[in-house]
């Protein structure tokens, strides 16, 4: 993968973070993307000797335009192109009774998915089309909420939705610039240094869901990033074969 380039939002912890290791481990230099710096160093740190000078951290808030195009044109100017970018970057909200989601919650996670999705999707898009070789390949974190939602996560379940429908529309629009778009619905992943939560559900109840280890989502990522450009996963989910969700409700 030597001079490949890929942008990991939401880089600092969790999925984000499991994936940009993936990705370095595979050969691809990774623009780390968090509000924060520090965690976006801790990310770099954990990457073996080897690899520690291809873990770039870059703090910018994927909701502002500008700080967006500010990124990507650093992007361009230290690396010369853009050839993945994982969206993945969310912030979420307690479970919360449609008639009681506060307008503030809904516009911050509205915001965090969806209007970033849409903003680093664009601005790789424009990257994209005009770099030489032309293309590149933008991977969306869904969720298995914009199928089947849980209750009480109308704002959450919103963003999930939108993103799945820019999927479609970046999938399509692409086709003509060489630049594929896919999209990656994830199942229960908890650390396993955390307490299982007891998880909402259709009836009412909570109950502990199964969960799976974060390296087979990492795994799924890379193989969408390494793919040729001819080459596409629509979507896909991933998920313990034991969480509800066929049948959800």
């Amino acid at each position: 993968m030597t001079g490949k380039t890929a942008v990991v939002t939401g880089a600092g912890s969790g999925i984000g973070r499991a994936c940009a290791l993936g990705l370095l481990a595979d050969g691809w230099t990774v623009v780390l993307v968090g509000r924060r710096k520090e965690p976006l160093e801790e990310t770099a740190a954990l990457t073996p000797a080897v690899g520690r000078g291809r873990a770039v951290p870059f703090p910018a808030d994927i909701t502002d335009a500008t700080a967006v195009d500010d990124l990507f044109g650093a992007v361009v100017e230290r690396f010369g192109r853009v050839d993945v970018l994982f969206n993945n970057a969310a912030d979420v909200m307690p479970y919360t009774p449609t008639e009681d989601v506060s307008v503030e919650d809904w516009r911050r996670v509205m915001d965090s998915i969806a209007t970033g999705t849409f903003l680093c999707s664009r601005a790789a898009f424009r990257v994209m089309k005009d770099q030489t070789p032309r293309g590149g390949r933008i991977i969306n974190n869904g969720a298995p909420s914009a199928q089947a939602p849980r209750p009480d996560s109308l704002a959450f379940t919103a963003a999930k939705h939108a993103v799945a429908g820019m999927t479609r529309s970046l999938s399509l629009d692409g086709r003509r610039h060489d630049i594929s778009c896919g999209q990656i619905d994830i199942g229960n992943v908890t650390p396993a240094d955390r307490p299982q939560p007891a998880v909402l559900q259709a009836d009412g109840s909570r109950r502990v869901e199964p969960t799976m280890d974060v390296r087979h989502v990492v795994d799924m990522v890379r193989t969408m990033a390494a793919l040729p450009l001819g080459v596409n996963i629509q979507s896909v989910l991933v998920m313990p074969s034991a969480m509800p969700y066929v049948g959800r409700g």
